[in-house]
């Protein structure tokens, strides 16, 4: 049973030029599905047309049996609990704490008066510890999250995801920041945590080696639209020539 099914999915910024042309996929209900493709493809696009950070020009996005397009503001709020995402920026509150923006996990779940207050549930405060030293970060818990390094940012980043506890996983170019070691880390860390929970991740990723070594299927997009779909021991240096086309070997191998 597919966890999203996208259907007709089209997207143009400027009328007549198409950056998703009619995409249609379904998307398992557990592992990672990993979007690769060369910049300006129209991957960031996809992704943040599921939680409409990007409203779609057109297409259905079946999700927890409601078509995510046609919602109105607060049903799309209601859904949108259910849908963690995972930020190439990080878009942490920098001045705010680490366990802080853990906490800001659950935002869509507390009264109002208590978010301004910061005043969470123990239950709450109990959770985003544990997973603070799921990954790694116990000890940083109110650091200010201006004095982390770039994977360590990202890892808040994570537990701030899980601590919705969603029912679908996003992340838009969750490494590209990050020096290969630490990619590696984050990567683990997501298929690790995603696996454990049973919940489905959808990837946007520039490295088509991080990909094949953590997704279980990969979906290669080239000029907004789906070009290859299938498991990682099945993406042949053809089907890596047909997503790239002129934009360079190198980006095959490191994501550059």
């Amino acid at each position: 049973m597919a966890a999203v099914s996208i259907r007709g999915l089209a997207k143009a910024y400027v009328p007549g030029k198409p950056v998703l042309s009619g995409i249609t996929l379904d998307i398992a209900a557990d592992g990672i599905t990993a979007i690769i493709g060369p910049s300006g493809t129209g991957k960031s696009t996809l992704i943040r047309c599921i939680n409409r950070l990007v409203e779609p020009s057109a297409g259905e996005i079946i999700f927890e049996g409601q078509n995510l397009v046609t919602l109105n503001r607060a049903a799309l709020r209601s859904a949108r609990r259910q849908i963690g995402m995972v930020f190439q920026e990080y878009n942490l509150v920098e001045r705010l704490t680490v366990m802080e923006n853990v906490l800001s996990g659950r935002l869509g779940y507390v009264p109002p008066w208590k978010a301004w207050l910061r005043r969470f549930p123990p239950e709450d405060v109990r959770e985003a510890f544990a997973l603070l030293d799921t990954v790694g970060l116990a000890a940083h818990a109110h650091a200010r999250a201006d004095a982390l390094s770039g994977g360590q940012r990202q890892r808040v980043g994570i537990a701030r995801a899980l601590m919705q506890r969603p029912r679908l996983l996003l992340a838009d170019e969750p490494t590209s920041s990050l020096d290969p070691k630490t990619s590696v880390e984050i990567m683990t860390l997501l298929r690790d945590l995603t696996a454990a929970r049973g919940i489905p991740a959808i990837v946007n990723i520039h490295n088509v080696e991080l990909a094949k070594r953590f997704a279980a299927r990969i979906v290669g997009m080239s000029g907004g639209a789906v070009v290859f779909d299938g498991a990682p021991a099945s993406l042949t240096d053809a089907h890596l020539k047909q997503i790239y086309g002129g934009h360079g070997e190198k980006g095959w191998l490191d994501g550059e």
